[in-house]
């Protein structure tokens, strides 16, 4: 019989007291400090509470927040090393300009000539091949208010269609499916109903290593007797302690959940009553998979049919339970059907609108739920409005006094920016804190785009990989120099808090645009004297929508740790939990089933390609690793990519850990050592994705897209490898000796 969730006290006892007090003396002892801000961590979507120490106008320190609800003081690796940066030799002081002399270098430059230079090729780019050959991309690590300034900059301002951000490539899929299916996209669930879950999915997640504080909150349902199902081609840390693990083969999510539907419903182990009251499409749902037989699914994933019949037991037969799902399966061509496919398990055994039940997307990104929200999306306006849809566009341009004809279309997304590049449909481009050299597949053909373009400028904090490619560098401003809100994993708006001042002529990024708004003519439109009046307008532009912050204030939020949207007017609780009740958010109130039926990955193993290769993170380091490439205590801890591989496979090849392998798809190839493991499939290697030049692992990896979300397919490539020359220690994961001559890029 399942247990009671622990208690706040339970978890002291149990986990200890680190958690919630410092040690004697505090943590800091005897360091002396200017001040201590409450804020949050500028990494993961989790958004952990921390505290930053301040002496001299700088970051010297911190502490983890007890008080916060989510990490109650516990924090990651990153989160623990995150204020080195700031300090970074590094760091962009001042403007830069691209010297046009033999070194091909940059020279620092005034702030009026950086920004008289962007408007004069973003007019000159306008004028000559219209508003839509000038595009824009940003990061959604960045803030509610800066998103929101962002796609309103790039509307009225530039007056281009062409803007997306890097969040294209982590939620969408999840995003696109949760809209299609619920009508909204948001997690349903506050995180603290894990812990009350019977049984727990986690399906492309590897929680451990890049969202660990989730993994608390699996093992608090765990100690209370839940049952843990994990799939994954990798037995991550997470799968090691799992009731059932399912080490699908790469690329078949939707055939292995489409199996388990079909066990649900051939064991009648479904809600019959719920899915009448509550949702459409079910029969359609149930047919599409009526010849996904466990056997079936065990020839296409490689899971045996067993396996697939006892986690569709534990699901169907449980009272409650979540799904977790991470980029593992939302990374494809087709992520949206994978994501649809969790969800049709969640409506068919009534998994949503009770404690305990749900099927929800942990968001990778700092602000990854609020980033996709408020309209620097090509297809979207604040709110999560459609910028096709009439009243939504006539909504916006009220608010934005504006005449809707001024707000362009949909635009198109951050690959297919690259693409229009590349072909010489886009001829200038303004990015703020985006890596696509980095982040983006297959990265030769990124470099080839941006040696094409007649004008790039770039707001970012340091140099990025491609920021060396721009033509104008403007120097922003870090996490902690600015304040504002984001929006967590969970939906709940928190306020992050400004430490430090920018150093050296550094300006804040909301500053930057709105300069060059007014010195493209459109200042009318940008007259905001802080972020609070950005977040006021925001909040009044998402009125109505469905993610909508009306009814918040930055007051409230702080005095409430936070506050879960949908809040439409003021003294609104906020809704921790949606679907309460059944109703879902379509105009007939039902969530709706897809029919999923499998279909191969983009690309697939062959005699010349016979492996597979799938990408992901490693616990000390994040994304395009700007930022934790710069911490030198986090380089330490994982120097540089290393290949997992099975070791069958090793053995075929002749490699022992430490070896260097050649790596090759039909994109390219890169050198890496090798890591010889027992927790992944001897028919797939996996490299993780945060370093760039000969080291990057997107060099090998498919720019096809999924036809709704538009994401591309990082997690399925088909790949050869061979034995390299040269050889290192890879046992202790801490070396940090250096290779090839090579520098650690933290340490330049």
């Amino acid at each position: 019989m399942a247990r009671p969730p622990l208690s706040e006290q339970d978890l002291i006892d149990r986990y200890g007291p680190h958690l919630n007090q410092a040690p004697p003396g505090g943590w800091d002892s005897g360091l002396k400090v200017d001040k201590v801000v409450d804020t949050h961590c500028c990494f993961c979507g989790q958004q952990c509470g921390i505290k930053l120490k301040v002496a001299d106008n700088q970051v010297i320190g911190f502490e983890p927040r007890y008080d916060f609800p989510f990490n109650r003081g516990m924090l990651c690796p990153k989160g623990v090393k995150r204020y080195l940066q700031g300090n970074h030799p590094d760091r962009l002081l001042e403007p830069l300009e691209r010297d046009q002399g033999v070194d091909g270098g940059f020279r620092s430059i005034s702030w009026d000539h950086a920004l008289d230079r962007t408007v004069a090729e973003i007019r000159r780019i306008g004028e000559q091949h219209g508003p839509d050959a000038f595009a824009m991309l940003s990061g959604v690590s960045l803030t509610n208010e800066k998103s929101y300034l962002i796609g309103k900059f790039a509307r009225l301002a530039l007056g281009t269609a062409n803007l997306d951000y890097n969040g294209r490539l982590c939620m969408v899929s999840a995003g696109a499916a949760s809209k299609r299916a619920l009508g909204v996209d948001r997690a349903p669930n506050p995180w603290s109903d894990i812990p009350l879950a019977d049984v727990i999915i986690v399906a492309g997640a590897n929680v451990a290593e890049c969202a660990p504080i989730t993994t608390s909150y699996i093992w608090r349902a765990r100690d209370r007797g839940a049952k843990v199902i994990v799939a994954d081609p990798r037995v991550t840390p997470l799968a090691r302690t799992a009731d059932v693990f399912l080490g699908l083969r790469p690329g078949t999510d939707s055939a292995l959940f489409g199996s388990i539907l079909h066990v649900l419903v051939a064991n009648d182990w479904i809600d019959q009553n719920y899915i009448d009251a509550h949702t459409t499409g079910f029969d359609e749902a149930a047919a599409a998979v009526a010849d996904h037989t466990p056997k079936w699914a065990q020839e296409v994933t490689g899971v045996p049919a067993d396996r697939i019949i006892e986690a569709a037991r534990l699901w169907g037969t449980s009272d409650t339970g979540m799904l977790l799902h991470a980029r593992g399966i939302e990374h494809h061509s087709k992520g949206v059907e994978n994501v649809n496919a969790c969800i049709n398990l969640g409506l068919a055994t009534g998994k949503y609108g009770r404690p305990g039940c749900g099927v929800c997307t942990i968001t990778g990104q700092g602000n990854g739920q609020g980033g996709r929200e408020h309209g620097h999306k090509c297809d979207q306006l604040p709110g999560n409005r459609d910028i096709t849809n009439p009243e939504h566009r006539a909504h916006v341009a009220d608010i934005w006094g504006c005449d809707v004809a001024e707000i362009p279309g949909k635009g198109i997304t951050a690959q297919e920016i690259v693409e229009a590049i590349h072909d010489g449909q886009i001829k200038g481009l303004l990015s703020i804190c985006f890596n696509p050299l980095v982040s983006l597949p297959d990265t030769t053909f990124t470099r080839e785009a941006l040696n094409k373009l007649e004008f790039y400028a770039v707001i970012d904090f340091f140099l990025s990989e491609t920021a060396h490619h721009a033509d104008v560098v403007l120097p922003g401003s870090l996490h902690e120099e600015d304040e504002g809100t984001v929006t967590t994993v969970e939906g709940r708006c928190v306020k992050i808090n400004a430490a430090v001042d920018p150093p050296g002529q550094a300006r804040r990024d909301w500053d930057i645009l709105r300069d060059l708004a007014r010195r493209l003519g459109r200042g009318q439109y940008f007259d905001f004297d802080n972020t609070q009046d950005l977040f006021d307008e925001m909040c009044r532009a998402s009125a109505g929508g469905s993610a909508d912050y009306a009814g918040m204030t930055w007051d409230r939020i702080v005095a409430e740790q936070g506050i879960f949207w949908p809040c439409p007017e003021p003294g609104h609780p906020g809704t921790p939990r949606l679907f309460e009740g059944g109703k879902f958010f379509h105009p007939d109130g039902k969530a709706k089933f897809f029919p999923i039926r499998y279909r191969d990955p983009a690309e697939v193993v062959d005699t010349d390609y016979p492996v597979w290769l799938t990408t992901g993170r490693v616990v000390s380091q994040f994304l395009s690793g700007t930022q934790t490439r710069r911490i030198a205590q986090l380089v330490e801890q994982y120097p540089e990519p290393l290949c997992e591989m099975h070791p069958l496979l090793a053995n075929q090849l002749g490699v022992a850990s430490g070896d260097r392998v050649t790596v090759t798809s039909r994109r390219g190839s890169i050198t890496v050592p090798a890591k010889v493991v027992e927790t992944i499939r001897p028919d797939t290697v996996f490299i993780p994705y945060h370093w760039p030049g000969d080291k990057a692992a997107n060099t090998l990896t498919n720019r096809a897209l999924d036809p709704i979300s538009k994401i591309p397919e990082y997690k399925v490539s088909a790949v050869r490898l061979e034995k390299a020359t040269g050889h290192i220690n890879v046992t202790d994961t801490r070396d940090t000796r250096l290779h090839d001559g090579e520098t650690p890029e933290a340490t330049r």
